[in-house]
C-alpha cells in the first residue's frame, strides 16, 4: 500500500537548478532512512545521496558540494535540491525508502523521473 512519488524533474541548463521532491503515500511509520538514486541508460544505478532518521547524510563525490539532500522530521518526504547541474546529470532520478518492520529492512521504490541537462 505504500507509495513513493517523485516530482520536480524535467529539462534545464548547465549551471541552473532543479529541486526534486518525494512524498510517502499510505505509510504510517518513518522509514529509517531515505535515499536519491539515479540511472542513465545501459548504465548501473548509483545512489546519489542518503539520508538516515538521525538526520545524518551521504553523498557521492560527484556531487558533493552540488547537491543538497533534506527530509521532513518523520521521513515521510524527501527533497533533493541539485544546483551547478552539469550535462553528467542527465539521468532517471529514483527516491527510496528503506523501513524496519521489527525483523527486516523493507525497501520501497518511487516510479523514477527524468532529469535533463542540456548544454
Amino acid at each position: 500500500q505504500v507509495q513513493l512519488v517523485e516530482s520536480g524533474g524535467g529539462l534545464e541548463q548547465a549551471g541552473g537548478s532543479l529541486r526534486l521532491s518525494c512524498a510517502a503515500s499510505g505509510s504510517t511509520f518513518s522509514f529509517a532512512s531515505m535515499a536519491w538514486y539515479r540511472q542513465a541508460p545501459g548504465e548501473q544505478r548509483e545512489l546519489v545521496a542518503l539520508i538516515k532518521s538521525d538526520g545524518s547524510t551521504n553523498y557521492a563525490d560527484s556531487v558533493k558540494g552540488r547537491f543538497t539532500i533534506s527530509g521532513d522530521n518523520a521521513r515521510n518526504t524527501v527533497n533533493l535540491e541539485m544546483n551547478s547541474l552539469k550535462t553528467e546529470d542527465t539521468a532517471v532520478y529514483y527516491c527510496m525508502g528503506s523501513r524496519w518492520t521489527g525483523t527486516r529492512f523493507l525497501n520501497y521504490w518511487g516510479q523514477g523521473t527524468q532529469v535533463t541537462v542540456s548544454s
